[in-house]
């Protein structure tokens, strides 16, 4: 990817590599859509990217960002989980999950922001470099047993 990249081109890297994605982020990954149209009243929005996670029996919302994080996205993927919730997860299945990958973040500003959100949301940093593999496979099955954790204790 060049230095310079749209959230769009982005996501189209993403797409064109959809198989080298999903092996870096996990392999009990499904892939369900790119620009996911979830309606809430009279509107549409547009999901990134959605996955469902076979493990955890959940939607995976990604939330793309070319910039910095922004408190601001949190209320954004908020609404895009609880629309899945409602409109699309089956009965049996577990609340979705959200992640918002941007390019770079402040984790204070990142801890503030979720402080308070009931949602199972992840803020990660990406990389137009590839990172080492295993680092990424680490930190994803941190995030996975963090996430089976909290949906034990619910």
């Amino acid at each position: 990817m060049p230095e310079t990249v749209s959230e769009r081109d982005l996501q189209k890297s993403i797409i064109r590599n959809l198989k080298d994605f999903i092996l870096e982020i996990g392999k009990d990954f499904t892939f369900i859509g790119e620009e996911y149209r979830v309606q809430v009243g009279k509107h549409d929005y547009y999901i990134d990217l959605l996955f469902y996670h076979r493990g955890l029996s959940c939607l995976v919302v990604f939330e793309l960002k070319i910039g910095e994080f922004k408190p601001e996205y949190v209320g954004k993927i908020n609404l895009y989980l609880e629309a899945l919730d409602r409109e699309v997860k089956k009965e049996n299945k577990n609340p979705s999950v959200g992640i918002i990958l941007c390019a770079s973040k402040d984790d204070e500003v990142v801890e503030f922001a979720l402080s308070r959100s009931l949602s199972p949301i992840m803020v990660s940093e990406y990389n137009l470099k590839l990172i080492d593999k295993s680092l990424l496979q680490r930190k994803l099955k941190e995030y996975i047993e963090l996430a089976e954790a909290e949906l034990e204790e619910n």
